[in-house]
């Protein structure tokens, strides 16, 4: 008898996140594709969408409402802010597990989500059973979870190169600092004039600088590992590339003759997404391209007070689809490696 397979179901499949999920679920050993949805490309097979994918999945988009979405065990949802509220109460009701790329249940205050995302919270009861899925922190949580709110990509990384500092309490708290830069993938497949490539290329800007809507989500998972709030600036960029984001952080040391090296090998050591680089290193953003893995090189400044962080991910893969497959995978008994294993592409 063969191994169970999971039946899955995507809401929101044509944007940048979506075509991911297509690409890595397309070759998940575990895993049945069932539905697929889109308002604008109904009818069409996925194969004329993405091309890439030609021969790796025989299915077409559906509306919404004749997907059977309920039918799946699990459904992730690959929408614009303010659309998995409205999906997730019915297909929980019905036992379906749902994955949400978007921030609609990241936040759990929801006054505070509204003043964010400028909409209010059509299911706010929900906030404080969504379980904030980044299995580096939450994983026991994750397990038995119904409702995973995935992580955004920019918390993603600053998290996962500030977590070992903050754990044990090593840096000020209240002085951090996460300089970040993003690919224009990160704005969405959508058209936008910023994201032209005669916008975008052979430049470079910062952007949100007087707050970022993921800066409530960064400070609200970091105060909890803390104990206590923190307090972040957090600035990010836009860079003339296609994906990755790479992390620079800043954090004041309480004791500068701490062994930073040997605090996040330790702290790492068993994460399979999470590869701590050797002392001197500068991770590059391209050597993450396509793969779930978080390269990380920590520095100490040359005044040796201050631990420089840099913290390197695809915002596409762990910073979106990658982490929500590793996120579906503990939901379901699977090695959490299952079918995100493949390296990043070079060039």
């Amino acid at each position: 008898m063969g191994e169970p397979i999971i039946d899955v179901g995507i809401i929101g499949g044509t944007g940048y996140s979506g075509a991911e999920l297509l690409r890595l679920l397309a070759r998940h050993p575990r895993v049945c594709l069932k539905a697929i949805t889109s308002r604008g490309e109904a009818g069409k097979s996925v194969a004329t969408v993405f091309p890439h994918l030609e021969g790796y999945l025989d299915l077409a988009f559906t509306r919404p409402e004749a997907a059977r979405l309920a039918e799946c065990d699990v459904v992730f949802s690959a929408t614009p802010n303010g659309v998995a509220m409205e999906h997730a109460p019915a297909l929980l009701e019905h036992g379906v597990r749902v994955i949400d790329l978007a921030a609609d249940f990241r936040l759990r205050d929801p006054a505070l989500w509204e003043r964010w995302y400028k909409q209010p919270h059509r299911c706010p009861q929900l906030l404080t059973e969504a379980v904030y899925g980044l299995p580096e922190t939450r994983r026991r949580e994750i397990i038995n979870a119904r409702l995973v709110a995935n992580p955004g990509c920019y918390p993603t990384a600053v998290q996962l190169g500030l977590l070992p500092l903050i754990e044990v309490d090593a840096v000020d708290r209240t002085r951090l600092i996460a300089d970040c830069k993003s690919g224009v993938s990160g704005a969405g497949r959508t058209p936008h004039v910023h994201t032209l490539f005669g916008e975008a290329a052979d430049t470079f800007k910062a952007y949100g600088v007087a707050g970022h809507r993921h800066l409530p989500e960064i400070e609200q998972e970091l105060s909890a590992v803390a104990g206590t709030p923190i307090g972040i600036t957090f600035v990010p960029h836009l860079a003339p590339m296609i994906r990755g984001i790479h992390a620079t952080l800043y954090a004041p040391l309480q004791d500068p003759a701490i062994d930073l090296q040997a605090l996040f090998e330790r702290r790492f050591r068993d994460e399979p997404f999470v590869r701590v680089l050797p002392a001197g290193s500068h991770p590059e953003t391209r050597s993450v391209r396509g793969s779930n893995m978080c390269q990380i090189a920590v520095h100490r400044a040359a005044r040796g007070d201050l631990a420089i962080v840099l913290a390197v991910i695809d915002n596409l893969t762990k910073g979106a689809a990658g982490q929500a497959i590793q996120n579906m995978n503990l939901m379901f008994g699977l090695p959490e490696t299952l079918g995100l294993e493949a390296p990043g592409l070079l060039p």
